[in-house]
């Protein structure tokens, strides 16, 4: 039987991370074992860059935090070695800084992930993990925007300079006549 004190702290423990499910957008539960000190911080380092927070947890925690937010598939993937990163605006970095971290890693795998409070499968996380970041999907639809209104500009930047040299033309025509 833990301390008071003891069930207090992971009772907190449980409450932040359930809290921090429930404010993002996408998460990630991986299996972190067999990767070296280094490689961790690598890994943690990227994460953090890209606005992902990361946390090694024990199983029974995230079970309990993430069936308070409401996530109740995740269950059967916590064995082993659990750690989650949880993102509150991207929805591809978690999943695509770790795909790429588990195709270089043989011992690091990827176990599960959920979606705008929804569980995902393996399928689903490699196909974000392909995505483009925010940034470049934004780019990419407001580029698709810009293109017609910009053609649209160059016909009438056209029509006006074949005007304006109609008139000189019409000029000199009537001088050498």
């Amino acid at each position: 039987m833990p301390s008071q004190k003891v069930l207090a702290e992971k009772q907190q423990v449980v409450a932040q991370l359930s809290e921090r499910i429930k404010s993002s957008v996408a998460g990630v539960v991986v299996s972190y074992e067999g990767i070296s000190v280094e490689d961790d911080t690598k890994l943690r380092k990227q994460l953090r860059e890209s606005g992902v927070k990361y946390t090694v947890v024990k199983n029974t925690l995230i079970k309990r935090a993430a069936d308070e937010a409401g996530l109740s598939g995740l269950d059967e993937v916590l064995n082993g070695t659990s750690a989650i990163a949880t993102s509150e605006e991207d929805y591809v970095a978690a999943a695509r800084i770790l795909q790429k971290f588990a195709d270089g890693h043989k011992t690091f795998a990827i176990k599960a992930g959920y979606l705008d409070g929804e569980v995902i499968g393996l399928e689903k996380i490699e196909s974000l993990a392909k995505l483009p970041g925010r940034d470049v999907l934004l780019a990419n639809v407001l580029g698709a925007f810009q293109a017609p209104i910009a053609s649209f500009a160059r016909a009438i930047q056209a029509i006006v300079d074949k005007s304006a040299e109609a008139p000189a033309d019409t000029a000199e025509a009537a001088v050498e006549a």
